[in-house]
């Protein structure tokens, strides 16, 4: 009996153990997406896109519309933040510009890049396959984009860094208000698939996720750039 005791003992610590490992890297309300920005990062502009990308950080991380987009592991994510937390997005739901930026602005492109044009956007439609391609039709016809102003950069957040970086989605719902009043002007959801099961070998997941404008901290600025462009 004491020798089934201890078995049971044993067990049950293992399935602990293995519990908390799960569950380590799971950021609440958003996911961890195994890339850290300690500081707020350069971001570079896009030659004829209104997108910033970041070429000193070893991600794909992009700005776009007033919000942070990162394209890690076949997955899309999006923060108000530059360090998160980060919010799953379905490819259904990633906006086209962000899917037009070129190849050469990825930094850490996948594999499966490789022998696509560098001054082209990857080929999702290939990657994602037909039904995606349906869902999203037009989505590289630029000239059936609405036009879209370029975010201006929310540099108050070069002041949040390391203790002092906002973890709480409240507080940094509250310095993004006092601090950056843009509002998206790309908050248009595209098309979802009906059903909710996830698409095999790592295809976009099925199902109709929350439009990129629900994350919380879309802002509206009015930095202006030359010609006047908002920078």
């Amino acid at each position: 009996m004491r020798r089934w005791i201890l078995i049971l003992l044993v067990a049950c610590a293992a399935a602990s153990s293995a519990s908390a490992q799960l569950s380590v890297g799971v950021a609440v309300p958003g996911v961890s997406i195994g890339i850290h920005v300690p500081v707020y990062p350069e971001l570079v502009p896009v030659p004829g896109y209104p997108v910033y990308y970041a070429p000193r950080l070893g991600a794909n991380f992009f700005f776009y519309d007033g919000l942070y987009w990162v394209y890690q592991g076949d997955r899309w994510y999006v923060s108000s933040w530059y360090d998160g937390p980060w919010r799953l997005v379905s490819p259904y739901q990633v906006p086209s510009y962000v899917l037009l930026v070129p190849v050469r602005y990825y930094r850490v492109p996948p594999p499966y890049f490789s022998g696509w044009r560098a001054d082209a956007p990857p080929r999702w439609g290939d990657h994602w396959g037909d039904d995606w391609r349906r869902q999203r039709a037009g989505w590289d016809r630029r000239d059936r984009i609405a036009a879209v102003p370029v975010a201006p950069l929310p540099r108050y957040q070069r002041q949040y860094s390391g203790d002092r970086y906002p973890q709480e989605i409240e507080r940094q719902q509250a310095i993004r208000d006092r601090n950056y009043p843009y509002r998206p002007q790309d908050a248009r959801p595209q098309p979802a698939p009906p059903t909710a099961q996830p698409s095999p070998q790592g295809g976009p997941p099925r199902g109709r996720p929350p439009a990129h404008a629900q994350a919380k901290g879309h802002d509206k600025g009015a930095e202006q750039g030359p010609g006047g462009r908002p920078q």
